[in-house]
């Protein structure tokens, strides 16, 4: 393949403008707007907390810390800086810039190189909203993103079911991993920028086959354990157990982790980690979203090249698996 330089159209600008540069922390967006979700401080607690949960430490309040931590709302955030938590911040922010502000050095290091484009969708794509059924994409997005895949391969790389992200998406051409990346399957006809063969097409993986019927009843167990909290909601994304907290009074969270944790209990080869207002069951595979993006590259004929630029845009904590990953190889 021949070492052109690579050019980023006007459309493509804002979502090659968000690559990822450092490793951001779980809760945080590499944007100027909105504002930083809390601070500094509020994200070192939800790694602990975060750490502990994983762990199987813990007290009910640990378990609340770490749920309050997951989603500060943006009035925390303005406490916290107004509490003298900015210098902090600062020194964050230049340890791990913007890809807004450093958008130059984005598009001088894609030189000679062929961009892949990875993207989350929930917080990405779509806003978050209370109701995750709800979480369309805009019709601007959607144009955004096929624009994107029209000049490089483009992956979405998500949590959810990938029957139900292709709903939301509704674009053909792109490559999609859902269930964290444990369900992968590629469009019908190979992007004229893939080094695979022509013959590698409809890329279809999916690593945690056997985990299916167990999925099933850790999800039927659950929807039966929390239908006394009012606004909890589970969501079978085939691969993966979602219980979204959302829309759960906060005086009812230790008690909806508790009930959580003790169900997954029931199943030693399933574990439970946490997002943004959800708690996520999986099976406890070596495979995440990091293995997700390594496989697609390879299935694209990407795997060991100097010339591929690989750009991850996420937001939640398990996109960090991909950013390590990414930056590990490529950076």
């Amino acid at each position: 393949m021949a070492k052109a330089s690579v050019v980023v159209p006007e459309q493509v600008g804002a979502a090659a403008a968000a690559a990822q540069v450092g490793c951001p922390c779980p809760g945080t967006t590499l944007f100027p707007y909105p504002p930083p979700r809390a601070g500094i401080a509020v994200r070192r607690k939800c790694l602990q907390a975060a750490q502990q949960l994983e762990l199987g430490a813990g007290l009910r309040g640990g378990w609340v810390e770490s749920m309050r931590a997951s989603s500060p709302t943006h009035a925390k955030a303005a406490a916290a800086l107004a509490a003298g938590v900015d210098e902090e911040h600062a020194a964050w922010m230049a340890r791990h810039p913007s890809a807004l502000g450093e958008f130059e050095k984005v598009v001088a290091a894609s030189k000679g190189k062929q961009i892949v484009m990875f993207l989350d969708y929930d917080g990405t794509l779509s806003p978050i909203v209370d109701d995750p059924d709800a979480a369309f994409m805009s019709e601007t997005m959607r144009m955004a993103v096929r624009s994107v895949a029209k000049h490089f391969p483009t992956a979405i790389v998500s949590g959810r079911c990938r029957d139900k992200v292709f709903e939301f998406v509704k674009l053909a051409e792109l490559y999609y991993a859902g269930s964290h990346g444990m369900d992968i399957k590629g469009p019908a006809s190979r992007h004229a920028a893939a080094k695979s063969p022509p013959h590698n097409k409809g890329v279809l993986f999916q690593p945690a086959s056997e985990f299916l019927p167990m999925i099933e009843q850790v999800h039927d167990r659950l929807e039966q354990a929390t239908r006394s909290i009012p606004g909890a909601k589970v969501e079978n994304n085939k691969f993966c157990v979602s219980v979204h907290f959302r829309c759960v009074d906060e005086k009812s969270w230790g008690a909806l982790a508790e009930t959580v944790r003790r169900v997954v209990r029931e199943f030693p080869r399933l574990r439970l980690s946490q997002g943004r207002m959800v708690f996520e069951v999986r099976p406890t595979i070596k495979w995440d979203k990091g293995k997700a993006l390594e496989f697609l590259l390879d299935s694209l004929g990407f795997a060991d090249c100097s010339d591929v630029l690989p750009v991850y845009i996420g937001d939640d904590r398990t996109d960090e698996d991909a950013f390590k990953v990414n930056k590990y190889l490529y950076y």
